[in-house]
């Protein structure tokens, strides 16, 4: 495809955001109203609408839902009922959410429409980008792209991830191919299977075109992250290949050797002399911009969990490659794009597509307090919903959607805050997922404040070359009272500094501090919390705990790492790597409402 016509088809993908969003209510009608057109006649519908394809009856009658409630509907597809039950168009598969801290996968119907639906918004991405960014066409992306095994539901429908769902689709393997969706990995080894082969030849093919490497990245920043350790594992194998010409023996699938033998072609001893000298470094401090010195950004999600990855990736980039998170999605639907993808990572905003769905939303609070005490399971009055084009600028709310493929007024669990408005489309910041929560007694700490108070706690790390690597969490109430444990795992930048228990203490205190009110009410005053613990672990404990979870059925694509774990053999598996524990020395200050005690 010429220069032209690709400037053409940019265009014009910009001015599909600028008519979506110009008239983002009568867009929203329209979604509204032909849900009810293709799937008015499905038994779910039927039973609250009694057949009626009016919106406002919609409104009226259609109950806001969690997934408990379309859960035996789905159930009753998958073991083979019509899709009809709650879609007009048939089933094609069941896509499965990460789920790896509310407990089991949820199953979430899908259709052929959607990815037609997921498409439009991937050929958004680089149209927006090219407005920042110049010469993106002149070389390659790196981008670390992963498949999980699927699985099958009874009735035979494939059951798999989203991005798994798209990566084997048409949509991806038949695109066209032009400068701008030029990727160092081959397919084959994007669709292999075995995670670790995959990595290995992700890693290796681009390596061998570090100088063509234009930009490069991961879904999550954790997959990037667990990247460049394996990459500080393997570079003298890798090394060994480019140096040789051979494929190492120990990747073993078909495709991928065949894919990774044409790319590697002839042996290129200065190529691989070139890395070398670079990883033989004893400090990976800006290591992407010398592996890979034409590129001009990392793409990968760095909102909401994700954001205590900043710190790493830019370490690991010297603060040299500004992060860009581009979309927003989840495995019910994909919600918008970022407009202004070079914005700071805390600044990230997505303006909803209207025509990606019917959105509503759960009012949650205004003037910057956002307020949690509307239950996951509470029912919601149908009064009370907002539309998209009515919400309003400071106010938080929860996302609700209706899809084609089945889900009606259903509550994502996310929570957003209303930023501004690109013409009639609000434009929303991640804030946190409500479902991930600890809690002893009456005090609930969702994940955002868990991450804000972590974010505190571990600058206090920094003038000792201490960077926290990752960290997770846990109630444990085996003793009375119960309290927060959090796992931490330290990586030391100069091997030569260490870090006492009086330091971890003021980190304990200074998480506490920053916690909740009723938290350290209970702490302070109730004495229905105990102190906080910190639980140091070994170096490697949080990529075995990743293992752990994609084994029992996660995606090393999609995984991320759950902020609360309820699993008894994930915290097994924690506490089996304890190196120390520490616990805060004091209660947190806490000053009663009213004054007095």
């Amino acid at each position: 495809m010429d220069g032209k016509k690709l400037e053409y088809k940019g265009e014009e993908a910009l001015k599909e955001i600028e008519r979506l969003t110009a008239k983002a209510d009568e867009v929203q009608d329209g979604i509204l109203k032909e849900i009810l057109r293709q799937n008015g006649e499905t038994e779910y519908l039927r039973k609250y609408m009694k057949g009626s394809k009016d919106v406002s009856e919609f409104k009226r009658c259609v109950p806001v839902i969690t997934y408990k409630k379309i859960y035996p509907y789905i159930q009753r597809i998958a073991n083979g009922d019509d899709s009809s039950l709650i879609t007009g168009q048939p089933i094609t598969e069941m896509l499965c959410s990460s789920g790896t801290s509310a407990g089991e996968p949820k199953l979430m119907p899908s259709i052929a429409e959607d990815l037609d639906r997921r498409t439009f918004v991937y050929n958004l991405i680089m149209p927006i980008m090219n407005q920042y960014i110049y010469g993106l066409d002149e070389g390659k992306a790196m981008y670390l792209y992963f498949v999980k095994a699927e699985m099958c539901t009874p009735c035979g429908l494939p059951f798999r991830t989203v991005l798994t769902s798209y990566y084997k689709s048409k949509h991806f393997k038949c695109r066209t191919q032009d400068p701008f969706n030029d990727y160092t990995s081959p397919d084959q080894s994007i669709l292999c299977n075995h995670s670790n082969q995959s990595m290995y030849c992700q890693l290796l093919a681009g390596l061998v075109h570090r100088h063509q490497v234009m930009r490069m990245g991961a879904v999550f920043a954790s997959a990037l992250l667990r990247a460049i350790s394996f990459l500080e594992r393997k570079w003298m194998q890798l090394c060994n290949d480019i140096r040789t010409g051979q494929l190492d023996l120990t990747i073993t699938d078909p495709a991928c050797r065949s894919s990774m033998i044409t790319i590697l072609s002839s042996p290129n001893p200065q190529l691989a002399d070139e890395i070398e000298g670079i990883c033989s470094h004893p400090s990976w401090k800006g290591i992407l911009c010398e592996l890979w010195p034409r590129a001009k950004y990392i793409e990968a999600v760095v909102t909401g969990s994700m954001a205590q990855y900043i710190p790493a990736l830019e370490y690991y980039s010297a603060g040299k490659l500004p992060l860009v998170c581009t979309m927003y999605a989840s495995s019910e639907c994909y919600f918008g794009v970022n407009l202004k993808p070079l914005c700071d990572p805390a600044e990230v905003a997505y303006t909803l597509l209207p025509n990606m769905c019917y959105f509503e939303f759960i009012p949650l609070g205004e003037n910057g307090i956002l307020s949690m005490d509307v239950d996951e399971e509470e029912e919601i009055p149908n009064d009370r919903l907002v539309d998209l084009v009515n919400v309003k600028v400071g106010c938080y709310y929860e996302l609700v959607v209706t899809t084609f493929a089945g889900l009606y007024r259903y509550r994502i669990g996310d929570v957003l805050l209303v930023v501004g408005f690109h013409n009639q489309a609000p434009q929303f910041r991640f804030i946190c997922r409500r479902n991930v929560v600890l809690s002893v007694d009456n005090d609930k700490t969702n994940e955002d404040d868990l991450h804000r108070s972590v974010t505190m706690a571990k600058k206090l790390l920094e003038p000792y070359n201490a960077l926290l690597v990752e960290y997770t969490s846990y109630a444990d109430t085996s003793s009375v009272p119960g309290h927060y444990v959090l796992f931490w795992e330290i990586q030391m930048v100069d091997s030569a500094t260490s870090i006492d228990a009086k330091l971890l203490e003021e980190c304990c205190i200074t998480v506490e501090e920053k916690l909740d009110y009723v938290y350290r009410q209970c702490r302070t005053w109730e004495k229905t919390v105990g102190p906080l613990e910190i639980r140091v672990v070994a170096p490697g404990t949080f990529e075995a705990l990743m293992d752990f979870f994609i084994c029992q059925g996660g995606s090393i694509n999609q995984y991320k790492t759950p902020r609360c774990i309820n699993s008894k053999t994930a915290l097994k598996l924690l506490n089996s790597h304890v190196l120390a524990s520490i616990c805060s020395p004091r209660d947190p200050k806490w000053i009663p409402l009213n004054g007095n005690t």
